[in-house]
């Protein structure tokens, strides 16, 4: 249960011009962090905008965070303050600095590494400022330290409890070096820890400028009334909606240990006059690998899935005293230590997330859409032989991808996740220059996007060959490649997740969604789809020269928009992007899938697997025609899992069918 806040005063004791302009000053504050950061970071991963900032008050609530925070870093920062706190309330001073990554006091995995900065003005504790890095590598078992084997966090990288790195403005290089020494490129992480200590003291100084100019009780009355602020807002928008209870479940794909059978995540959301309270009772114990998730990861993406929907309103701890949110313990979305979570970015919290997109979907469907793509990442590590001489490399990537369509429009095409979605798809060039990994191909993919009356956003295909190199691993931490990313309100599912090691060639190999440690070597290449976004509404409501530009446009090819939306196009030139519709033959195929669709979701498994391994259907056939998981490293059905995805179908799109 998230911590108990007392009630607050109603009225603001600020007259409203001295109110806006703190306001916005402190987000400006949070905002020169961040530039600082984005100017000095030594590693490639923070340079892309992984990381976040935060103002917090002496009590260690979030005042302020800045304007392209990532949404994971949302509803943790205050907790990791409070970590400090309780550890050193009588023991801080005046230029000390703290450093702390532990996942199980409310951070959210080793690699989001926060520097907290206590801000005095004389001799008081007044405010905490914190930057929060990912640092690509933690040590541990695999470079990047992300590794699916490792079922307790040892495996996992350098546990950082918090810890003091400054005392009194001296900075204790013999504590920093125990703690980088035991990570990869340890040059590049004292860089990247430095940048944010500087980050930390731009926004120590602009504060104590504030303070210089409106005075030290106006600004802290000022760090109150901006929570109560966004607390009255969202009451006020509590007040307006329906009341009552609603609840949902979306899956991981699996357990390793267990085999087939999707992992649940049981999502109950309940509206009272004032508070919105979440209950995740019910959901899977946690499992043998790091897709589960912490209590703070778990809580930020209940946090960051209702935000979607009240973009109107300002985020700070203010906002967290009308979200309660009750984990189990011991279960996939409140982890106990020792307990691996370091993947739960693409396990746990996505699918809270997107539980949650659902949910406000049906309550406010105005602002609906659909489950978005799944965050992954690949990391490739090892030894760079380019320069005649070895240097450790560590090539560390996420895709874009499609979010899920929309009440009025299509989802928006290869963008970052909702994971993250202030991240920058990071430069192919840039990424080439520091590593021996060419990119070959980043291009949008065809029929990736789940069909609707609104369509979901387009994903993305990459693809790299490996260089000059020696000595190297590469791991992957995703998911969606069994619970494919859905659609609502009759809409279908897009596509599935997975990486490929030599596509195409004679030793071609399907990796999966997870896995670590896979030996590369120079002449390798990979490739990885990410998913497109899941459908809004009924496929078969679709206007048919919608589908025409979405085939002109190469996001929908001709079969598909005849298998998916019963449009039946004709190809003239497609180097003068001439196509026409039939529309009487159309008409009768929209009448043939009206007619079979629901039939077709309880076709036996086997005989999907048969038509399958023929090559009389396709993978996008299976998943939205037919409801079947499929294991493609063997081909064969996973019935279990199967039967799980097709409840989950005819809730989401058969219910809405005609």
């Amino acid at each position: 249960m998230n911590r108990h806040i007392e009630s607050v005063e109603k009225e603001n004791r600020l007259d409203p011009v001295t109110f806006e302009v703190l306001k916005n000053g402190f987000v400006n504050l949070v905002d020169q962090m961040a530039e600082q950061i984005l100017r000095t970071c030594y590693s490639f991963v923070i340079y892309n905008r992984d990381f976040s900032c935060a103002l917090c008050d002496a009590e260690g609530n979030t005042v302020m965070q800045g304007t392209q925070d990532i949404s994971v870093h949302v509803g943790t920062l205050h907790l990791t303050a409070k970590a400090v706190l309780e550890d050193f309330m009588d023991d801080i001073y005046p230029g000390d600095v703290f450093l702390v990554n532990d996942p199980y006091r409310g951070g959210t995995h080793f690699n989001d590494t926060r520097v907290v900065m206590p801000v005095f003005h004389e001799n008081r504790l007044i405010a905490l400022m914190q930057t929060n890095g990912h640092w690509a590598d933690m040590g541990g078992s695999t470079p990047g330290s992300f590794d699916v084997t490792a079922k307790e966090h040892f495996g996992e990288g350098v546990r950082i409890p918090p810890v003091r790195i400054y005392s009194r403005g001296t900075y204790l290089k013999d504590v920093v070096n125990v703690i980088v020494t035991n990570m990869r490129l340890p040059e590049e992480r004292v860089g990247d820890l430095k940048a944010q200590v500087e980050a930390a003291a731009v926004g120590a100084k602009q504060l104590g400028e504030i303070v210089d100019k409106y005075g030290l009780e106006t600004t802290l009355t000022a760090f109150e009334e901006v929570q109560n602020y966004v607390e009255r807002l969202a009451k006020a928008k509590i007040k307006t909606l329906p009341k009552g209870t609603w609840e949902t479940v979306d899956y991981i794909d699996m357990d390793p240990e267990a085999g087939d059978g999707l992992i649940p995540i049981k999502v109950k959301m309940t509206i009272t006059d004032e508070e919105i309270l979440y209950d995740l009772n019910g959901s899977h114990p946690y499992i043998g690998c790091f897709l589960n998730s912490g209590f703070g990861a778990s809580l930020s993406a209940a946090y960051a899935g209702t935000k979607t929907f009240f973009p109107e309103i300002p985020l700070n701890s203010g906002f967290y005293r009308v979200v309660k949110v009750e984990l189990p313990e011991n279960s996939v979305v409140n982890a106990p230590s020792p307990i691996s979570v370091t993947g739960f970015c693409s396990g746990a919290y996505e699918k809270i997330m997107n539980a949650c997109f659902e949910l406000w979907s049906n309550i406010m469907p105005e602002r609906a859409i659909a489950c978005s793509f799944n965050l992954e990442y690949l990391l490739i590590g090892g030894t760079d032989t380019r320069n005649g001489d070895s240097q450790y490399f560590m090539w560390y990537d996420w895709m874009a991808g499609g979010h899920g369509g929309r009440i009025d429009r299509d989802g928006v095409n290869a963008t970052s996740p909702v994971f993250g979605v202030g991240l920058s798809v990071q430069s192919c060039e840039g990424q080439e220059r520091l590593s021996p990994v060419i990119t070959t191909k980043h291009e949008i993919t065809t029929d990736s996007a789940g069909p609707g009356k609104y369509r979901g956003g387009c994903g993305v295909e990459k693809g790299g060959v490996l260089t000059n190199l020696t000595n190297t691993v590469m791991s992957y931490c995703c998911d969606r490649s069994r619970s494919v990313t859905w659609g609502i309100f009759g809409g279908l599912p897009s596509s599935p997740h997975g990486a490929w090691l030599n596509s195409g060639k004679e030793e071609e190999q399907f990796l999966g969604t997870i896995f670590s440690n896979v030996e590369v070597t120079s002449g390798d290449s990979f490739a990885r789809p990410s998913a497109g976004g899941g459908g809004l509404g009924d496929p078969l409501e679709r206007d048919v020269n919608a589908v025409l530009e979405d085939v002109i446009d190469e996001y929908v090819s001709v079969e598909r928009a005849r298998k998916d939306y019963g449009v039946v196009i004709r190809e003239i030139d497609r180097d003068l992007d001439l196509f026409e519709i039939d529309y009487e033959a159309t008409e009768i195929e929209r009448q043939f899938i009206r007619k079979n669709r629901k039939s077709w979701l309880e076709t036996d498994p086997i005989l999907v697997e048969k038509l399958f391994q023929n090559g009389e259907i396709d993978k996008l056939d299976v998943i939205r025609r037919y409801g079947v998981v499929m294991d493609y490293a063997a081909n064969k059905a996973l019935h279990k899992s199967t039967e799980q995805l097709r409840e989950t179908l005819r809730k989401r799109s058969a219910a809405y069918w005609n």
